[in-house]
């Protein structure tokens, strides 16, 4: 007997065809020819078709396994296998047995499906009306200043807020800790004051490590209500980046010149400015990859689209035999994906562009001062100090990426080699 059918044995066994189910609070939320239903207290969600999802329904409301087959195949004219739904259901945890009334839900609250999560409240009051006034002031105040003091638009050389390398990549790096909070911090608020409760994880894109907000429960949210979560992040990057504009301004000497905190604030927001850009990097699934493919209605826009580019590259070359089956992709993938895939190559040039711009001339000036601090005459003993400690700091994380990069070829070798032997 194989899993499957012992899956759906237990089921048949526990749940006698003629007494009804218990099911957990369900959310069901139509999209196109397809319904999500799931549990919003514990984050389990599935896709139905309109048929079973009615037919959930009616076991939600208390109509007996045999007598709801009976109903769909009256209602629809085709049988179904309710044992095999059951184990679905099952599998999902949406069926509620005895054990679950003495468990509490997880995360503190009970989503959408009734009642509040922790700092919904809160999530309310982020993005209430006062709260998009005020976003909407800061930032009009920083570009109009930007507009009336052009020292104040974002340059690669704000960074050298001090002669002191250590002092810099210490500095912006302690202060990039609140921001990915506060950027994250949004995205979740944003999702609570829906009722969808969320968690915080590490993630990575590529080799750069990342905080990453989930929020499951985004799946039994209209689409038109899932927008301001997606992009609450960047909400909050371009708010702090015209904040620390503004203080840099305010906090100038009497001649006019920026003081020690107003070079900072500067430095601090173009490197906001740089994970802004960042999010344009749409190869790497961003906030903004996830937004269009959200208001699209794809199911796996990433992997079609470049799946679509590979198969562009192999006509182009004549590999014919390499060029994959496109048959099998999920039809509105593979429209959207025709012009999406050029979204990928145009978030590599950015990459690239923000790289050559903004990334190189700061790494050689930094590469030029220390060089001529070590070979030259007249420097001090600090800046010394801080010339070998910062590239003590660059060649650890350039060990790191080695390390890396080592352990993820052996790993792709060796599941190499356990393809071939299998």
């Amino acid at each position: 007997m194989t899993e499957t059918e012992a899956a759906n044995d237990g089921a048949a066994v526990r749940h006698a065809p003629d007494r009804p189910l218990t099911l957990h609070p369900l959310v069901y939320l139509p999209d196109g020819e397809e319904v999500t239903v799931g549990r919003p207290d514990t984050d389990s969600y599935g896709v139905f078709p309109p048929d079973g999802a009615e037919l959930v329904r009616r076991l939600q409301e208390g109509m007996p396994p045999r007598e709801a087959a009976a109903w769909y195949g009256a209602r629809y004219h085709e049988s179904v296998d309710i044992d095999d739904l059951i184990a679905a259901l099952e599998e999902l945890g949406f069926v509620r047995h005895d054990q679950d009334a003495e468990r509490p839900p997880a995360g503190g609250g009970t989503g959408s499906a009734g009642g509040t999560v922790r700092w919904q409240r809160l999530g309310a009051a982020v993005f209430s009306v006062p709260a998009w006034i005020c976003y909407a002031v800061v930032v009009g105040w920083a570009l109009i200043a930007m507009a009336r003091r052009p020292d104040l638009v974002p340059n690669y050389q704000h960074v050298f807020f001090t002669e002191y390398y250590t002092v810099v990549q210490a500095a912006l790096f302690v202060a990039a800790v609140p921001q990915l909070l506060l950027h994250e911090g949004f995205h979740a608020l944003a999702g609570r004051r829906l009722g969808v409760r969320s968690r915080l994880r590490i993630g990575r894109r590529l080799y750069f490590i990342v905080l990453e907000t989930s929020l499951d429960g985004l799946v039994a949210v209209p689409r038109r209500k899932r927008y301001l979560p997606i992009v609450a992040g960047m909400l909050a990057d371009v708010v702090v980046m015209a904040a620390f504009t503004i203080v840099a301004d305010l906090t100038r000497d009497p001649g006019g010149a920026f003081s020690f905190t107003g070079r900072f604030c500067l430095a601090f927001a173009f490197a906001v400015l740089l994970r802004i850009l960042w999010q344009f990097s749409f190869y790497l699934r961003t906030d903004l990859y996830v937004l269009v493919s959200t208001a699209l209605g794809c199911v796996d826009l990433h992997t079609t689209a470049t799946r679509l580019l590979r198969n562009r590259v192999n006509r182009l070359l004549g590999r014919h035999d390499r060029v994959l089956d496109e048959s099998d992709w999920h039809p509105t993938d593979r429209r959207v994906a025709r012009w999406y895939s050029w979204l990928i190559v145009a978030g590599y040039a950015v990459s690239l562009s923000t790289f050559v711009v903004a990334v190189v001339p700061m790494l050689y000036r930094m590469f030029t001062g220390v060089l001529s601090r070590f070979t030259g005459q007249g420097a001090t003993w600090p800046q010394l100090l801080d010339s070998v400690v910062f590239s003590g700091f660059i060649l650890l994380q350039l060990a790191v990426l080695s390390v890396l990069a080592l352990r993820d070829r052996r790993r792709a070798r060796r599941q190499r080699f356990t393809h071939v032997i299998t």
